[in-house]
This record gives structure tokens, C-alpha cells and sequence, in this order.
């Protein structure tokens, strides 16, 4: 969860969109961090679907434009697998057409794959779940009585925007927020958090390094 753009633009004096920019410079970074430790699936929630309704215009019109230009860039390395997750029909058609080709220029890369969460909700992610699983049976001739006697879990699950992809082992939040914010509500049922101080620009690699640490002494449950 890359959170704290604003509020380092704020504390330096800068504007919105420097600090949006400051954030999206120091992706890279983090992803070749995760590449060294080994990691198979980073999920980057860089817009919320809440964000479209509460910035304003102003803010919104260039933090696209760095999102765009952040993806495609990611996309130019070809180092990873790009895979936009979220509600792409709430964006502009610009914007929602560089996540996918982003995505059709990497989908043959073996490498590391990047979900891009943009606009992400978790409760929308769970209700469109919901409604292409009922829209598939429905094309199957099923009934409501049908589905709500087989539903299960899994069946949710094979729906979800991160669909074929393990759940996440640990949730990082910078900015010293520690709250989800609605960030894989369904996935993370069974995460590991680490909440960082550091915004998001100031996010180094000791503090995932930490982070990585901090993970490696919990005794993992999983619920039990």
C-alpha cells in the first residue's frame, strides 16, 4: 500500500503532483528489491475507486497521467508481468487502454508478476466476484436456487480480480497509517501486516528489509 504521497509533497513544500511523482519513481526500487528476496506476485495499489469520487479533477487529471507513465515504463523493462487489477471500466479509455496494453506486451515475460491495482475496491472487487460467477451460471441455464445450493468459497474465489494467484503472505502499508482501507479485503484474510512510518518516496530498502525481518519471526497460524 503506497501511501503518503501528499502528505511528503506537504511536509517539502511541493505540490500534489510532485509528490505523486516522487512515489511512482520509487517503484522500481521496491520491485527490484522483491525480485532479489525472491518474490513471485507484488500487488501495487496505486488509485482506489474511492479516490475517483473524493480527489478533485486537478489532482486526478496528472496522477493518471503518472500512472500511465509509470506502467508503461514498467512494462518496458520487460522484467515483469504486468496485470492491471481493479474496475478498468471506471476509468478514462486512455488510461484503462495503456494498463491493457502494458498487460498484452509482458503477458509472455517469466518474471516477477506486478499487479497493478488501479482503481482498486475490495468491496467492488468482492461484488463484481459475485456477479460473474452468478452471470456464468446463469449462461449455463442455472438457477438462483441451483447456485446458492453449490456456492462455495473456491467458486468466489476463481472470480476475483487476482484469480489463479496464491493470497498475499504480508500487507505493507507506509505513512504509519494501520488500517487496510478496504486493500484485498478477500485475499489477505490470512496476511501478515507491517505498517511503516516512512511515506511512500522515503520507503528505502532497509525498511523492506525490516519488513521482510519482521515477517520471518511470526509464527504463522493461519487462522488455527
Amino acid at each position: 500500500m503506497l501511501d503518503g504521497n501528499r502528505r511528503w509533497a506537504k511536509l517539502r513544500g511541493a505540490n500534489t503532483e510532485q509528490g505523486h511523482q516522487a512515489g511512482a519513481d520509487n517503484i522500481a526500487n521496491l520491485l527490484g528489491w522483491c525480485d532479489q528476496a525472491g518474490v513471485e506476485v507484488v500487488t501495487l495499489w496505486l488509485l482506489s475507486t474511492d479516490n475517483l469520487v473524493s480527489r478533485s479533477p486537478e489532482e486526478l487529471r496528472p496522477l493518471l497521467t503518472i500512472i500511465e507513465n509509470a506502467v508503461t515504463g514498467l512494462a518496458a523493462t520487460r522484467r515483469w508481468r504486468v496485470h492491471p487489477v481493479g474496475a478498468l471500466d471506471l476509468l478514462p479509455q486512455q488510461t484503462a487502454l495503456v494498463l491493457k496494453q502494458a498487460e498484452a506486451d509482458t503477458a509472455d515475460v517469466e518474471g516477477m508478476t506486478v499487479n497493478v491495482a488501479c482503481p482498486y475496491g475490495g468491496r467492488r472487487e468482492i461484488a463484481d466476484a459475485v456477479r460473474s460467477l452468478l452471470q456464468e451460471h446463469a449462461a449455463m441455464g442455472a438457477t438462483l436456487e441451483d447456485l446458492a445450493d453449490e456456492v462455495t468459497v473456491d467458486h468466489i474465489a476463481q472470480h476475483l480480480y487476482t484469480k489463479g494467484q496464491p493470497d498475499p503472505d504480508l500487507v505493507i502499508r507506509t505513512s504509519g497509517e494501520q488500517r487496510l482501507g478496504g486493500f484485498l479485503l478477500w485475499q489477505s484474510a490470512q496476511s501478515e501486516f507491517y505498517f511503516c512510518e516512512a511515506y511512500w518516496p522515503d520507503f528505502r530498502h532497509v525498511d523492506f528489509l525490516r519488513a521482510l525481518r519482521a515477517y520471518g519471526e511470526r509464527n504463522r497460524r493461519f487462522g488455527s
